[in-house]
């Protein structure tokens, strides 16, 4: 299991374009199918009264029925895809709803062209008064455009640049394929000309429009991300001060009982001064233990500050292992535990007091909880990283503590062997390691023992000798 190093602070990372954009479009397009409905409406309305005039006004009835099939199956089509929106895709975000959209994008393009059809159904075919009601319909379609379609500019200009060059072949067509005359000549020139200028602001118009969209939903994004940032950073706050309070009642704790016994011990030499040969060790002990605090505490706020200094330089792993083999192994022999060392000759590239703050934190924590057997201290090699790891055969952590002991004060209250612990060793491996960029790993069984493994990255190994290198 991979320990939860991280601190009780939280830092906002800011959303990266992408996902803003990505949000973005999102809901641009939720808009765009908030419309279909509307559109829909207005287009089961329309068809009838159009079908009509074209009916009466000369239209052939075989190309007025084909007008009539299409548009019939292409608006029960686009009545399918919003249910399969509202079923699907409604609840969801981001590349599904884009998907969606690429998809089905083949509709809005077909309505388009139906509706510009219109004017190649009745231009030149009809009388004058079916004409214009014709040509305000697909003015009216490109209208509505801008209100249904122009939240979501990729289906919008689509949709336009469809709608524009139907009614331009419809206009073409009828003008040159039925005969043509300087006066229809006249007029088709004049219609091309209003129907580029009506085609120029209807994309100046679903520009700005759009723009007006996308401004709105970033905002909204901004205001959703500085609202959770707030969040964050409040629920952050309040675990560091009941981290900070935790932390100070277990100090002026910690502290007071070795004081007290300070204070007793001065007692009891000013009423019994021959009793300092038996005295004197516990006011060693007493006041190694003082000193023991402090310099964890010491410790602690010059990681938590930032101004712990790291010297990076080479450092040999057997002569490391040695000296804390040396350090370690009288408090080994006075509890009857064996004490072992496994590596293999290597250089990695670290600062040697912190990996023997490190390692040494772990090996005191594994003696302190070991009654029997040993420890071993080793070292892995593998392809991506290097992995110090220190075995015990002690008492073991429950898996409902094993990310609480990295906390600062945390002892297990059943555990023999606790009563001289700080419970600030493991708390400074956690944020030793943080601070280097190293990984740490502990897996435990409840009296079988445990294991705590501290992975150096290869990144952080950049400088290792060519020799070492596995």
């Amino acid at each position: 299991m991979l320990v939860d190093t991280q601190p009780a602070t939280y830092q906002h990372v800011p959303a990266t374009v992408e996902v803003r954009d990505q949000w973005v479009n999102s809901q641009l397009i939720g808009v765009l199918m908030d419309d279909v409905l509307s559109s829909l409406a207005a287009a089961a309305l329309a068809v009838p009264v159009l079908v009509l005039l074209m009916y009466f006004g000369q239209v052939p009835v075989m190309a007025l029925a084909g007008w009539v099939g299409l548009m019939a199956t292409i608006l029960v089509l686009r009545y399918r895809m919003l249910g399969i929106y509202r079923l699907r895709y409604d609840s969801s975000e981001g590349p599904h709803r884009l998907a969606f959209v690429s998809r089905y994008q083949w509709t809005w393009i077909a309505v388009a062209v139906l509706w510009g059809a219109v004017v190649a159904l009745s231009y030149g075919r009809s009388d004058m008064g079916t004409q214009f009601v014709c040509g305000v319909v697909v003015l009216g379609q490109g209208l509505l455009a801008l209100v249904a379609v122009s939240a979501y500019q990729p289906i919008f200009r689509r949709y336009a640049h469809s709608l524009v060059l139907s009614v331009v072949f419809g206009v073409l067509f009828n003008t040159f394929v039925h005969g043509y005359t300087s006066e229809t000549l006249r007029m088709a020139g004049g219609a091309l000309v209003l129907l580029m200028v009506f085609w120029w602001l209807l994309m100046m118009a679903g520009k700005r429009l759009h723009q007006v969209y996308r401004a709105g939903f970033e905002l909204q994004f901004s205001n959703e991300e500085l609202i959770d940032s707030l969040t964050q950073q409040t629920r952050a706050s309040l675990r560091a001060v009941a981290t900070k309070n935790r932390f100070l009642a277990s100090a002026a704790h910690d502290l007071r009982q070795p004081v007290h016994a300070l204070s007793l011990y001065a007692d009891w030499l000013a009423t019994e001064p021959e009793m300092a040969r038996d005295i004197s060790p516990r006011i060693l002990q007493s006041t190694r233990a003082i000193n023991e605090l402090f310099d964890s505490l010491f410790d602690l706020t010059r990681i938590d500050a930032g101004n712990y200094k790291v010297r990076l330089q080479h450092v040999d792993v057997e002569q490391l292992f040695a000296d804390l083999a040396l350090q370690f192994e009288p408090v080994a022999s006075g509890k009857s535990l064996k004490l072992r060392t496994h590596t293999r000759p290597t250089t990695i590239w670290a600062d040697p007091v912190v990996m023997r703050r490190i390692l040494g934190n772990l090996l005191s924590n594994a003696l302190r909880h070991t009654t029997h057997g040993g420890v071993l201290l080793g070292l892995r090699h593998r392809d991506d990283m290097l992995v110090f790891e220190v075995w015990d055969t002690g008492v073991g952590i429950a898996r409902e503590h094993q990310q609480a002991i990295f906390q600062e004060f945390f002892r297990v209250s059943q555990h023999q062997g606790t009563e001289d612990s700080l419970g600030l060793g493991l708390t400074i491996v956690s944020k030793l390691t943080t601070m280097m960029g190293y990984q740490l790993a502990l897996s435990s069984v409840a009296n079988r023992g445990s294991v705590f493994r501290v992975m150096l990255p290869a990144y952080t190994q950049k400088h290792l000798v060519p020799d070492v290198a596995t």
